[in-house]
């Protein structure tokens, strides 16, 4: 059986984690920031989780990460 292929959108966009979690970034921090409190951009720039129900779906698309 050949190796699979990652999928280098998803394995640009995820890192898994040790503990085999997989950290996301979040959405709405690249532009209309002036009306956004400086905490919900210092907020914006932490790593987010991928839901459990994600895990699955995105887990297939980098196999070897």
């Amino acid at each position: 059986m050949p190796k699979m292929k990652t999928h280098r959108a998803a394995a640009k966009r995820f890192k898994v984690t040790g503990s085999g979690k997989i950290t996301r970034h979040k959405a709405g921090a690249s532009h209309l920031l002036g009306s956004k409190s400086p905490k919900r951009k210092r907020n914006l720039r932490k790593a987010g989780m991928v839901s459990n129900a994600e895990q699955k779906r995105i887990s297939k698309l980098i196999p070897y990460k």
